[in-house]
């Protein structure tokens, strides 16, 4: 279950990072890229598609992989956009109390965070 579960994780991370930084790949690189993360193909079924060897799809794959971690390590888009995003579901939750609560300090606190989202764009 633990390893389904990193499986999963590791899938979500590289097409996070395929969404942010996809562009930057070559065109054959997106396509072949796109079928392993988004597609979920195998090496197998996309040699097949993609007229190359299974190895060859295999080094394709680690190399965008490599290129889009690079990619994250200098501009950390998916990092901010998580951390955004996590805010943003902070200030959700706030609201929902909100409604009940009607409380000053649920509003101070939605600012708080809202200066923190504005201050990491």
């Amino acid at each position: 279950m633990i390893i389904q579960v990193m499986k999963v994780n590791e899938i979500l991370k590289q097409a996070l990072l395929y969404d942010f930084y996809g562009e930057l790949l070559t065109e054959h690189q997106k396509e072949i890229y796109s079928l392993f993360v988004t597609e979920d193909l195998s090496l197998g079924e996309i040699a097949k598609e993609a007229g190359i060897s299974r190895q060859g799809v295999h080094d394709l794959i680690k190399r965008c992989s490599q290129a889009l971690a690079g990619y994250e390590e200098k501009l950390h888009l998916v990092e901010r956009f998580m951390s955004v995003k996590k805010r943003v579901e902070q200030i959700d939750e706030l609201l929902d109390r909100y409604g009940t609560d009607r409380d000053e300090a649920v509003l101070q606190r939605i600012r708080e965070i809202s200066g923190k989202i504005i201050e990491e764009l």
